[in-house]
This record gives C-alpha cells, structure tokens and sequence, in this order.
C-alpha cells in the first residue's frame, strides 16, 4: 500500500513540477497552437483590418497582430514599440498603424521587418506561411515577453 502511496505522490509532482516549468499558456484572438511550437493562424482569417492577438504566458499577455498589406502579404508584429514598450500599443488608422504612446504612424505595407533606427516601431515578430497559415513560433512570441512585463 505504501509503494503505491509514494508511486502516486511521485506522480502528481513530476506533473506539477513540469506545470511549473513549461509554464501555463492560452491563446486568443481566434488563433491556435500547431504541435505547441507554432501559432496557426488561417490565411483566410486576415484582411486589411489589423487582427489582435494575445499569447498568455504564465500571467503575462503578450500582445502582437496580423494584417494583410496592399500587396496581399501578411504583416505580423508585437502590438508593442522598440521604444515605448507594450502598455498602450498599436491602432489601425486607415492604411497606417498608429503608437498610442507618441503617435507616429507607419504604412502598413512596411511592417514585418526588424528595426533599422532606434525610434518607435513596432517590434518584430517573424512568421511563415505554410499552406493556408500563417505560422508563428511560440517561442518567438515569447521572446517578446520583457515587452509587456
């Protein structure tokens, strides 16, 4: 009786200790984990219209979005600055996104890409298309995380 006892406690906390490690996650927005390496986004999902999306990490909402450019590409990026962080974020003003910190606007068409000066830009997010998805590295999102801490 003991054996088991003891078999059923080691059990329970190899489980809880691997719950803390990995850490609890949960998506919104509409996306969904691909094998627990990749966010899945469907192609047909996006438009012209900025998607918000958050990724939980452990009580930590990351925050990024998805976008469809004129050229018909998606645009992925954090909905948080290289400069003034993730408290207040992007909003889509027609084709620009917009930091509702400063207030500098960006052409849609050009985000997607890593930060070539050291002013506000939205921070990057690199994503792939594999069929009719667009994929996002968990990992990469949480790379993003100190962002929003």
């Amino acid at each position: 009786m003991k054996e088991y006892i003891i078999i059923g406690s080691l059990m329970i906390l190899t489980i809880l200790v691997s719950g803390c490690i990995t850490g609890d996650s949960s998506i919104t927005g509409g996306a969904a984990a691909d094998n627990s390496e990749y966010i899945k986004i469907p192609l047909s999902e996006l438009s012209e219209d900025v998607k918000f999306y958050s990724f939980d990490d452990s009580g930590v909402e990351i925050k990024y979005f998805a976008v469809i450019g004129s050229d018909g590409e998606p645009r992925t990026a954090f909905d948080a600055c290289d400069v003034c962080g993730g408290d207040k974020g992007y909003k889509q003003e027609g084709q620009d996104i917009t930091c509702r910190n400063c207030g500098r606007s960006f052409l849609i068409d050009g985000l997607g890409t890593q930060n070539k000066g050291s002013g506000c830009w939205p921070s990057y997010l690199p994503h792939k298309i594999e069929g009719d998805n667009l994929l996002i590295k968990i990992s990469n999102i949480k790379g993003g995380k100190y962002q929003f801490n």
